[in-house]
């Protein structure tokens, strides 16, 4: 083998793997975000009385769930300016993530508040609780704790899931090192460099976690 490695190549492209990994950081923030009040919702309409709710959600956790990610990108992006909506490349990955993400996030919540007993309801309500009330201190952060492990795994997987978006031309990291990879012909240095900042970011993801649990969860203030 003689090929010669020269990482250094990459050396003027910095800016660009700050800004791949700022938009990338930026996306599972938002994505996230949404996509927690989606599963909020998805997960209470799946345990309500109602049954056409309990339909739709379901329809809607099932037809996500059991499609590609990317062809759902290319729905929103490719598919809604053929009814007259059209997105930019961002906010078109924000959304299509987002559904995504929404569907897992559903079902993650919806374990978590199906974890609590029922007896602890009941104690709320005795206490003269309102429903909201009972739900906010009863159920809610119980049900965020016996989650939270399952949470923190779908934020790494979603900061993963951000490099299909480079499908659509958002610039984040994989997009960058496709484009470092067009300017250089270095392929080999410029995919080992995004992979290892990948593992990076997740191990700082992960810490962050860790720390948070700790925080929240572990640590009990002083008597």
């Amino acid at each position: 083998m003689n090929y010669n490695f020269r990482f250094n190549a990459l050396l003027p492209y910095t800016e660009e793997i700050i800004r791949g990994i700022g938009v990338t950081l930026q996306l599972t923030c938002l994505t996230m975000a949404i996509a927690l009040v989606i599963g909020l919702f998805v997960a209470l309409a799946r345990m309500s009385g109602n049954g056409a709710l309990r339909g739709v959600a379901r329809v809607y956790v099932e037809g996500i769930r059991n499609t590609p990610l990317l062809v759902q990108l290319f729905i929103v992006f490719f598919g809604l300016p053929s009814v007259g909506i059209r997105l930019d490349a961002y906010l078109a990955a924000i959304i299509g993530l987002s559904i995504n993400v929404g569907a897992y996030a559903s079902e993650i919540l919806r374990a978590g508040i199906q974890s609590i007993r029922p007896s602890q309801i009941e104690a709320g309500r005795a206490l003269g609780m309102t429903a909201g009330q009972t739900f906010r201190s009863v159920v809610l952060f119980p049900a965020i704790k016996a989650i939270y492990p399952a949470l923190a795994s779908q934020f790494v997987l979603l900061l993963l899931a951000t490099s299909v978006v480079s499908s659509l031309g958002v610039g984040e990291l994989f997009h960058q090192a496709v484009f470092i990879d067009s300017r250089t012909y270095r392929s080999f240095e410029a995919y080992t460099l995004i992979t290892v900042t990948y593992r990076v970011l997740t191990l700082a993801v992960l810490a962050l976690f860790s720390l948070v649990d700790w925080l929240v969860f572990v640590r009990r203030p002083r008597a």
